[in-house]
Parts: structure tokens; sequence; C-alpha cells
């Protein structure tokens, strides 16, 4: 049975890598209100601290995000594929935000730059609902890979 991790690590990877960060630019970029503009900023500010910073850490947490999202994968699998990837993880989008956010937050603990670690504390109470708002975005991207 080939695995998610499988397919990651696959010459497919920079297609991954690449289209998650589109997903990445693009969500932050859909945000509104006071919020939003709380995301935009910050994000902003991040990109212009590093602006390969997004890639570099879609590329260094995605082996991370690939362990957390395993399980849902093997799920998907073990029920014979019943309706398309994406579809699977829509259903279960807290299940899956929270186990995404598990990652960030465990990176953002051992953050030397301040100006990010306060950016992500700061942003990280809505974290939840935006991740699940990314869900089918990310559903989209694998199941490109995975179909």
């Amino acid at each position: 049975m080939t695995t998610l991790k499988d397919i990651v690590s696959s010459d497919k990877r920079p297609a991954i890598v690449r289209d998650a960060v589109q997903l990445v630019d693009s969500e932050v970029h859909a945000k509104s209100g006071l919020s939003g503009m709380a995301i935009k900023a910050g994000y902003a500010a991040v990109k212009a601290i590093k602006p390969s910073l997004i890639q570099d850490a879609v590329e260094n947490l995605l082996d991370k995000f690939v362990d957390k999202l395993e399980p849902f994968y093997a799920r998907w699998l073990e029920g014979g594929k019943t309706g398309t990837f994406d579809a699977f993880l829509n259903g279960q989008k807290t299940a899956v935000a929270n186990a995404l956010l598990s990652v960030t937050d465990e990176r953002a603990r051992h953050v030397d730059n301040k100006t990010i670690r306060k950016t992500y504390e700061k942003l990280r109470p809505q974290g939840e609902k935006n991740v699940e708002a990314a869900v089918p975005g990310l559903g989209r991207v694998l199941q490109k890979y995975v179909g």
C-alpha cells in the first residue's frame, strides 16, 4: 500500500510544495474583515523579514504535516477510497485542522525570531477556524497527487 509519505517523497514533491505555497497565499489573500487585516499584516511582516519563509516553512514542515495526515489517508484507503480524498478531509475539517496546528504550534515554540513568534501567538487563537477554512483547498492540492 502506497502511503501519503511515499507520494510526497516522490518526484511530485516540488509540485506539491509549489501548490501548497500558492494555497497559503490564496488563503491569506481571501481573508477579510478585521481579523483578515491582522492576518494579512502578519503575513506581510513575516514575508518582509524573509521573502522565502513561506516556501521554506512548507518545505521544512511538509513531512511533519504528512505524518499528521497519514492516519486520515490510511482510513480513506481502508474505506475503499469512497469519494475523493479532498471530500474525506472536508468531512473531518476540525480534526484535520487540529492535527496540522499541532505541527505549527510545536514549531512556533522553538522559533528564535521574536517577531515571527509574536505574530504566530497573536494569530493562533483564530488558527483553527482559518485552518479549517483551508482544508478544502488542502484537500484539492492533495487530491491531484493521490487520486
